[in-house]
This record gives C-alpha cells, sequence and structure tokens, in this order.
C-alpha cells in the first residue's frame, strides 16, 4: 500500500484496482455507504472511495494488512492472509472463529486450513492489535497438567458479541480467556473454577477429567463429532464430553417454536428420537403428556422452515399418516413415518425430508416466525418480456425482451441450413422462437418467457435474470454467454443449469440421478473429479455426473456425419481397444460419455463434437492481462476462415477457436492473442486460462 503525499490518495492493489481518494461526508449518500472490507455502514466524517465505482473503505480499514504474519490466536501456522468471501462455496458464506457471525465481504484465513479457520477482518486486525504486536499478553494454562494456552484479552470490543461462554454459556462481556485457535472462550471466573476433575451423571462409575485433544472427538452426551481442545474424559472408558455438556442441565426445556414441555432424563440405554429419528444415548428429554423422548438439541427444532429444495413452506411433524411418508428429497433414503421429519405444509403434496438433511446446511434453510405464518413474499415474479401483439389465440407474436433493444417476434419454421443458436441458452435455435427482423438475435420462446427473479432448489435467495457477453457458470464451470441467472456472492447460473431439477432422468444411465452435495470421486461422463459442492448420482450404483455432463447437449451436429450425432455411453463389456473417436482419431475411453451416429456407425468425443467453448457466443468481447500489458476489445472467433495467422503465445497455426484483438498485439503474429481451444491440452494455456479469467 502506498499515499501520495498532499494528495490524500492510497495505492492498495490486493483491496481494489483502482485508486482511493479521501473524501469528506457529504450528506445521506454517503452514510449509506458500505464499507468493502468490514461490511459495516460508514458512519464516519471520512471515507476512501474510488472514483470509478462503488467501492469505499473506513480509514481504519484502508490500512488493514494482506497478512498476519504470524497471527497468535493461530500459532501452529505461519499466518492468516486476506481473502474475498464466497470464492469458493457457492451457497453459503464462512463464519468468524471468534465472533460466530459470516464475514460477509473479506476476511482472514489460514492458507493450510482453509475454510476450518477464518477470522472477520475486525476480529483479525483488533486481536492481532491487542496481542501481537503490542506484545502485552502472555499464554496461561489451566495447570500443569493440562497445557492448553489461553490467551487473556482485556478489552475485545464487541467482537464476540455474538459468542457465549464455553462453561456457563452466558455472553461475553469484559474481559475473557480465548484459547488458541478460538474455539474455547470463557469468563476470567470460569476460567478459574473450571474443575480439572468432575463427575457426571451419563458416567458413574469413574471421574472425567479435563483433556486435552488436539483431533476431533465425538460426545457422548449430545452425540456429536466436535473439535473443541477441552473436553472431559473417562481414561479407562475412552468416554469423552463436550465441555458445554457437563454443567448441569434444565430439568425443563420449552421452546417457543414447539408445543411440548420436556423433562430431563439420564439413561444408559440407547433410544430413537422420536424428532429427528437417529439414535441417541444418556441425555434425552421427555414430554410426558405426547410421550416422546428427543435429544436435548431436538427440544428446540423450529416448528416452521423454508428451504431451498422446496418452493413451500416445510413444517416439523413427530409422524406421518398414511400416504405421506416416502424418500428423503435430499438423501433419497427412506423417511420412516413413525419418527419426525419435515414435510409440505400444504394439502396433497407428498415432500419429505429427513431433520438432520435439512439442517444439515444453515445456508439452505430459514426460520419461519410464527407470527409470519406460512407467508412467502420471495415467489417467481418479473416477467422478462413486454407483449406488443397477440394472435387470436391470446398468444404473444410480438415482445420487446429486456435484453434487446428492437422487437422481436415469433418464428416457426427454421431454415434447412440455419445453424444460429439461442442468444439465451446458447443452445441450436428450435420451433418456436423469437427473432429480431432487423438483426441476428434470436431466443427460444420458453428463454424468453423465463421470470427475472426465481427460486432455484441450489440456494435460498432467489436468483436474478441477468444478460452477460461472457461469464463462467458456477455450476458447469464453462465459459458461456447469453442469459445467467445471479444468486448470492459469485454464483452465476447459465440458463442450462438453471433449468436442471434436483433429480433428473438421464439418457446415459437407466436409473434416476439426484443431486448430492456431498457427493465425491470422478464423473462418469468425463472422467474429472467432481467439485467441492457434489454431483448427480445414482443411489442405486456407483454412477454419478457432473453438472457439465449432466448438461450435455442430447443431439449436436458436425461435418464428420451428416446426420445428427446422439448423445451415448458405452457399458464398456468389449474390448476398449476398438474405440476411437472419428475426428481426432485418438482412443476413446469406453466409459465415457460421446455423440456416436448409429447409421454412419461414427464415434465422436464429445470435446471433439462440441468444441471447448461451444457456449460462447462468436464476437463476444474479453479483456486480458497479457505479459503484464492490459489488451481490450478481443474478441472470440469460433472458426479462423482466412488462412491460419499463428498464435502469439505457442507459435503453432491457429486453425480453430482463437481470441482475435482488433488492433493486434504488440508481442503477437496477425493479431492473435492464442488458442483458446485446440491447444488446450498444453500446460503453458492451462496456465493462461486460469489466470485469464
Amino acid at each position: 500500500m502506498s499515499m501520495d503525499k498532499g494528495k490524500q490518495i492510497i495505492h492498495n492493489d490486493f483491496l481494489h484496482d483502482h485508486p482511493l481518494v479521501l473524501v469528506e461526508a457529504q450528506g445521506d449518500e454517503n452514510e449509506k455507504a458500505l464499507c468493502s472490507v468490514c461490511g459495516e455502514v460508514i458512519i464516519s466524517a471520512s471515507t476512501f472511495s474510488c472514483v470509478r465505482c462503488n467501492f469505499h473503505l473506513h480509514p481504519e480499514c484502508a490500512q488493514i494488512p494482506y497478512a498476519i504474519i504470524p497471527h497468535p490466536l493461530h500459532p501452529q501456522h505461519s499466518g492468516l492472509w486476506l481473502y474475498p468471501s464466497l470464492t469458493k462455496l457457492p451457497y453459503g458464506g464462512r463464519a468468524c472463529a471468534m465472533c460466530k457471525e459470516t464475514c460477509k465481504f473479506r476476511f482472514y484465513s489460514c492458507f493450510h486450513c482453509g475454510d476450518e479457520f477464518c477470522l472477520c477482518t475486525k476480529c483479525g486486525v483488533s486481536s492481532w492489535n491487542l496481542i501481537g504486536r503490542e506484545n502485552k499478553s502472555k499464554y496461561e494454562f489451566k495447570d500443569d497438567g493440562h497445557q492448553l494456552p489461553f490467551i487473556f484479552l482485556q478489552n475485545h470490543k464487541d467482537e464476540l458479541k455474538a459468542a457465549c461462554c464455553s462453561w456457563c454459556l452466558e455472553s461475553l462481556m469484559g474481559p475473557i480467556y480465548v484459547s488458541v485457535g478460538c474455539k474455547i472462550k470463557l469468563h476470567p471466573k470460569c476460567f478459574h473454577n473450571l474443575p480439572t476433575e468432575t463427575a457426571h451423571p451419563c458416567h458413574r462409575l469413574h471421574p472425567l477429567f479435563l483433556h486435552f485433544r488436539e483431533n476431533n472427538f465425538f460426545c457422548e452426551v449430545c452425540q456429536k463429532n466436535d473439535s473443541d481442545n477441552l473436553l472431559y474424559r473417562c481414561l479407562a472408558c475412552k468416554f469423552d464430553i463436550h465441555l458445554e455438556c457437563i454443567p448441569p442441565r434444565p430439568l425443563f426445556e420449552a421452546k417457543r417454536h414447539n408445543e411440548h414441555q420436556f423433562s430431563l432424563l439420564y439413561k444408559i440405554d440407547p433410544f430413537i428420537c422420536n424428532a429427528c429419528g437417529t439414535i441417541g444415548r444418556f441425555v434425552s428429554y421427555v414430554c410426558l403428556t405426547c410421550h416422546l423422548e428427543v435429544h436435548k438439541s431436538c427440544t428446540s427444532l423450529p416448528r416452521k422452515i423454508k428451504a431451498a429444495r422446496h418452493d413451500d413452506v416445510l413444517v416439523h411433524k413427530y409422524f406421518l399418516e398414511k400416504g405421506e411418508a416416502g424418500d428423503c428429497q435430499i438423501c433419497f433414503e427412506r423417511v420412516k413415518k413413525e419418527y419426525g421429519c419435515y414435510g409440505c405444509s400444504e394439502e396433497g403434496c407428498n415432500f419429505v425430508v429427513h431433520v438432520k438433511c435439512v439442517l444439515e446446511d444453515d445456508s439452505l434453510y430459514t426460520i419461519i416466525d410464527q407470527e409470519n405464518g406460512d407467508r412467502d413474499d420471495a415467489t417467481d415474479s418479473s416477467s422478462s418480456i413486454r407483449v406488443i401483439k397477440v394472435n387470436e389465440l391470446g398468444e404473444a407474436t410480438e415482445v420487446r425482451h429486456f435484453n434487446h433493444e428492437h422487437d422481436l417476434v415469433l418464428g416457426d419454421k427454421i431454415k434447412g441450413d440455419d445453424d444460429r443458436a439461442c442468444d439465451g441458452c446458447m443452445l441450436p435455435i428450435s420451433t418456436p422462437f423469437y427473432y429480431c427482423s432487423r438483426c441476428d438475435f434470436f431466443l427460444h420462446k420458453t428463454c424468453a418467457e423465463l421470470p427475472k427473479i426465481k427460486h432455484h432448489w441450489f440456494q435460498l435467495p432467489a436468483i436474478t435474470l441477468e444478460a452477460r457477453n461472457w461469464e463462467c457458470c458456477s455450476l458447469c464451470d464453462r465459459l458461456c454467454s447469453g442469459l445467467f441467472y445471479i444468486g448470492v456472492g459469485s454464483n452465476k447460473f447459465c440458463l442450462r443449469c438453471a433449468a436442471v431439477p434436483y433429480t433428473i432422468k438421464n439418457e446415459g444411465h437407466q436409473h434416476v440421478l439426484f443431486f448430492d452435495r456431498k457427493c465425491e470421486g470422478k464423473c462418469n461422463g468425463c472422467g474429472n473429479y467432481h467439485r467441492y459442492f457434489g454431483a448427480f448420482r445414482c443411489k442405486e450404483c456407483s454412477f454419478s455426473l457432473d453438472f457439465a455432463c449432466i448438461t450435455l447437449p442430447l443431439e449436436v451436429g458436425h461435418k464428420c456425419d451428416r446426420h445428427l450425432l446422439k448423445l451415448s455411453y458405452e457399458d464398456g463389456e468389449d474390448d476398449p481397444e476398438q474405440f476411437r473417436c472419428d475426428v481426432c482419431e485418438k482412443k476413446r475411453d469406453a466409459y465415457r460419455l460421446y455423440y456416436s451416429c448409429s447409421t454412419c456407425d461414427n464415434s465422436v468425443h464429445s470435446r471433439c463434437a462440441l468444441g471447448g467453448y461451444p457456449f460462447l457466443k462468436d464476437g463476444a468481447a474479453f479483456n486480458w492481462n497479457y505479459h503484464g500489458q492490459r489488451h481490450k476489445d478481443l474478441n472470440y472467433v469460433g472458426k479462423v476462415v482466412d488462412g491460419y495467422p499463428y498464435c502469439s503465445e505457442c507459435g503453432k497455426p491457429c486453425q480453430d477457436e482463437v481470441l482475435k484483438s482488433r488492433y493486434g498485439c504488440p508481442r503477437g503474429n496477425e493479431g492473435i492473442l492464442g488458442h483458446i481451444i485446440l491447444l488446450i491440452a498444453t500446460d503453458t494455456l492451462k496456465v493462461l486460462e486460469k489466470d485469464w479469467f
């Protein structure tokens, strides 16, 4: 970071590309600006702002370090680095290890630990200032036998306003002790009075001792895995209990989300929780009126929720009526009707999910307060078109679409040699469609009529339809042009992915596939490892497909065959040596998706049939930092027709798709800035593409 003396301008390249100017407060507009680092409203007398875009910083946030090396709350690794939020998880943010609030903008994270240890910018910098730079604090230990270091924070301000003491569960006010790693937070009184040996009703045979453990453990009382550093353990029986599960529990539990009053019951025998249908031990709560026995955590289950996987409100049920039982619509295992689950509130809808499945990720559901009832305001709305003319059947024959300046006319005939693509989904045009009589613009009728705001089962917040010259889809990971649904964070869904339901029957498999966020391994379609958010899998066998393969067109045209090539999948029973691509003449994996013509006996790799970037519009404009120079007005060219100019990067002739500079490249030949498709397999171009987009 650098500052221009006398001009009150700073240059902070890791926070923003443009210079930031110190601006004095000027009315309501400046007061309502959000800081792009901490996410809070800027109410100070001055702010650093970008004159080119909507980017503002508190004066103190403009000077935060890019890295804190080392950070005193995470000494096991070299340090913490500043990252933009939501760069990895498409369906949720990260929780700060100290204040437990979601890091909405920037956050500090450990390179080795990834999402397991994050600090929001406020907690990261303030704790570093308090105990790192000033070096006034020393590690303290509970006693000589329990060498878990704690850091004493004399004044933590508001960083821990959402956290509670790990022993008494009361809010943290004033000085506190924080364990290395931020897992345990204690009042000074609780820290000094924390017993090193205790007895517990769940384990009467032996005493439990305070124990430090670096790895995860399983609490026998609440039946949860955890990574807290402190626990109580019976060394003889290897019986572990959370720190939070040791203090005496309330004899009665009654939450505002349910209608039962539960009484505490200690028992050694296992039981099946009537609220969630999973096994519990040692501690349970029972409703003597209704004869229900539930986990401690299930006494506070929300009565009504809104989940991403379903459009209507879901209601918790302790048992299902006849005809309501079915498969869980998340894991697709059977939901037992005698145990608790969540079901649709609408009469006649048999949508059911396991409690553990639907509540596993708190970014995929929200609690419906009783006073709000079943009202849901974020329904699909806002049409993408304005109807101008209709025929006698009431069908719109002329419309105005938000993504085009001219009126569009309804068409139902395609010329035999017409290979145009829809400017929404980028698939070949098919009837019925809308077209512009004044320019080359086409939209499928279904693409034109899509709502501008809608729900999608992949995430809870609504998504908004927007047009992009080019973008990388968050689901299929392809560069595409056309219309995108924009979601929370960095989520961008192309129309092909946005149209895929969470259960689908694929032509290449005999069973129904369902989307599983936990699915790991390789895709049976392309052989690539599944991305971090899962894939579509079959519960009957080990078959799975990622978004890129599940959205492949069922039929494509190619110059190698006069017929349309159909998407196919071999079972691999024949000799694999006979499988070869009729375009590139290389071996074709018998266990991967490919395109074939049964009439002509042709078979082609999917990448050979489609090309590397089949959904980019010819002429799409790009910007590229090439060898340290910013190049603008680069246009995607799907096919080089005027000779074979040489690539300025690899020096080989460009025969297929390229990026072409309108003004030429200072280092390049013929104005060509490198292959995109044909030589994508080379290591150099893989690196270029990664830095490129």
